[in-house]
């Protein structure tokens, strides 16, 4: 469980309800896999649809985005590059349409997105035909949050990077935090049976599934890290070199970020004024 994880971490969504469309971002890459996914919700019928994610500032997808219009609001699930540079431009395209995320430097036009989902407010408004209620889950960054989308008997949870459709994500200290992280699995594993729109790879059949596997998964790479210094780890990049061994060394650099959010959660933090522990 503790192994380096490529694959699909449960069942792939056989398919989608018709109201959710995936426009994904042409950026593919280690960290992206095949690109950023841009979700558009749109409900038979309704005056609008919502949009989840809009990329990165590449012309081509902003515009494929626009021609699926009308849109009558964007929403960000958490404020790295990949799923909000071309925000600014798709704002513009789009008419000038809110946009709204925790952070208020992701959101336009609009207030930012607070609470915690349990008043029952909807995010979507009359016009979109959709229940659409925030979940926050911040870990892989202090904004992270998911979206639970209800229409016609059917729901989703778009998961942003908090679960991945391959592949476990990355927790990035300082600002990804592991034991928000750890919460915020916890609570999506609620959502049994439920599949997981996530920001980057294929759909899930089962948000609840994956997020047990994830926990599983952080769980045991803790306990990897504990024999790490056990053994003598002194430094993040020697917790790395005995813990993500069977990972390519290309991409050691995020392994790092996630040990240094594993070494905080254990107290063992990686700076240069905690004894026997020093970032090299």
């Amino acid at each position: 469980m503790g192994g380096h994880v490529t694959g699909a971490v449960t069942a792939l969504a056989s398919e989608l309800p018709e109201w959710a469309t995936l426009l994904r971002a042409p950026n593919p890459g280690v960290m992206t896999l095949e690109g950023t996914n841009t979700w558009l919700l749109r409900a038979p019928g309704a005056a609008y649809g919502v949009l989840v994610d809009p990329g990165p500032a590449d012309e081509g997808h902003l515009a494929a985005i626009a021609a699926q219009g009308p849109i009558g609001l964007v929403l960000i699930t958490h404020g790295h590059p990949d799923h909000t540079e071309g925000s600014p431009r798709l704002h513009e395209l789009l008419g000038g349409v809110p946009v709204r995320a925790v952070d208020p430097a992701h959101s336009i036009d609009a207030p930012p997105l607070t609470g915690d989902g349990s008043d029952g407010t909807e995010l979507g408004g009359d016009g979109c035909g959709l229940s659409i209620r925030l979940v926050p889950t911040p870990g892989h960054t202090a904004d992270s949050i998911c979206l639970l989308v209800e229409q016609g008997g059917r729901q989703v949870v778009l998961t942003g990077d908090t679960i991945l459709g391959r592949g476990t994500t990355v927790v990035g200290h300082p600002d990804g935090h592991l034991g928000d992280y750890l919460a915020s699995l916890e609570l999506l594993s609620g959502y049994r049976g439920i599949p997981a729109l996530p920001g980057h790879g294929p759909a899930l059949a089962d948000c609840g599934a994956a997020a047990d596997f994830y926990l599983a998964h952080r769980r045991a790479r803790l306990d990897q890290v504990r024999v790490a210094l056990d053994e003598g780890a002194e430094t993040a990049a020697e917790v790395v070199a005995k813990v993500y061994a069977d990972v390519d060394r290309s991409l050691w650099w995020a392994a790092e970020w996630s040990v240094r959010a594993q070494l905080e959660y254990l107290g063992r933090e990686s700076s240069t004024d905690t004894p026997g522990l020093e970032t090299p």
